[in-house]
């Protein structure tokens, strides 16, 4: 195993933690803190060192995503009918609308400005899931991706998905996709992997 397989497993991680958790939002109308604090923090984190820095550490970033791992596993591994269609639908949606991202380079560099913005924000709150630096990712995701003609396609509860809470909350984790999939992609993941290179996705993910 490669270093670089491993750092795409961790990305592709992400990518499913961030499926997962907008399934659980759009059914249920909430998601644990706990797997969604990394995803937020990990929008806010430009400068790391690598790709386990982005999702804390080292020794952090397994427990962090455990999730997305655990799903990944799945994915890829003789258990993908266990696997929640709408969570594997979202991470599919969320690769496919990174590819169409890269296509607009005046987008990425609006998003990038903002999220300066919303990074100092959040260091006023001291708190990244603060109600506000939820909305401004939130708003950031709508102002930018939401415009392109392909769209993630959220179904679940209306009466989840109305409240304005929730729809911020689903905005800034699919931002977080979004961020992994970007991740993945610069890392040389190629979306016939997920077909072809299964085995060494498999190993990566237990190294």
């Amino acid at each position: 195993m490669s270093q670089q397989e491993k750092y795409q497993s961790i990305a592709l991680s992400a990518v499913f933690q961030a499926a997962d958790l907008v399934s659980q939002l759009a059914k249920n109308g909430n998601a644990p803190r706990e797997e969604t604090l990394p995803l937020i923090k990990s929008i806010l984190t430009v400068n790391a060192s690598n790709t386990e820095e982005i999702y804390g550490g080292e020794w952090d970033y397994k427990q962090n995503l455990m999730l997305g791992r655990r799903i990944a596993r799945q994915t890829f591994g003789k258990d993908r009918a266990e696997v929640n269609p709408e969570t594997l639908r979202y991470a599919l949606s969320l690769v496919h609308l990174e590819n169409k991202l890269k296509k607009h380079p005046d987008m990425l560099s609006a998003i990038g400005n903002r999220i300066q913005q919303i990074e100092r924000q959040s260091e006023h709150y001291e708190d990244e899931m603060h109600e506000n630096v939820i909305a401004g990712i939130a708003g950031m995701y709508q102002d930018t991706l939401s415009t392109l003609p392909f769209r993630v396609q959220v179904q679940g509860d209306s009466r989840f998905l109305q409240q304005p809470h929730v729809a911020n909350q689903v905005r800034a984790i699919l931002m977080a996709g979004i961020r992994a999939s970007m991740l993945w992609r610069q890392l040389g993941g190629k979306r016939w992997h997920l077909v072809f290179k299964r085995k060494a996705l498999l190993k990566a993910l237990d190294a």
